[in-house]
């Protein structure tokens, strides 16, 4: 009975930590982190499709650093790849990056203007669950169900609780 209490509170804590990131990255604060999800295979095997990125902008990138950009060629989808190297353009740097299972680097260079953040750490796995999540259905299912379970559970035992008090006191 105690393996399920603290499955349990892993549980809830796991829910309480899901919410904050979704309802932290959401918000425009500058130099907020953002949590993305990489959908493609470019960057394998050090960070798989699927899996959930931590970005936070910073003042100065390296090569070798992993940073999350939006190129200047329209795309709306931010791109998480390496820096291969740093050049200096028109008094600009500029990052030429790669990712780790391409064989060339990427044809359009990354500005500094362009990049969202350094790519803290990745959770494998966690951005199928993030990406259904944002669904309706999915919000639904992984957020508000377990939410209002937990929260009956609770009540459950205060109720409990009271009605073991008003037995002592009669």
């Amino acid at each position: 009975m105690k393996i399920f209490r603290i499955i349990y509170y892993i549980f809830c804590a796991l829910i309480v930590l899901l919410a904050l990131l979704f309802i932290l990255s959401s918000l425009p604060i500058n130099g907020n982190y953002k949590v993305l999800t990489v959908l493609s295979g470019s960057m394998e095997p050090a960070i798989r499709t699927g899996s959930t990125v931590i970005v936070a902008p910073e003042n100065d990138y390296k090569v070798g650093d992993v940073i999350t950009f939006k190129n200047s060629m329209g795309r709306e989808m931010p791109i998480t790849h390496r820096i291969y190297d740093i050049r200096v353009e028109n008094s600009q740097i500029v990052y030429i990056t790669k990712g780790d299972a391409n064989n060339t680097p990427d044809i359009e260079s990354a500005y500094k203007k362009n990049i969202e953040g350094r790519v803290l750490f990745s959770i494998p796995c966690l951005g199928y669950v993030v990406n259904f999540a944002k669904k309706p259905l999915g919000f639904a299912l992984i957020i508000i169900i377990p939410s209002l379970i937990i929260i009956g559970d609770e009540i459950r035992k205060i109720y409990g609780e009271v009605k073991n008090k008003k037995e002592e006191i009669e």
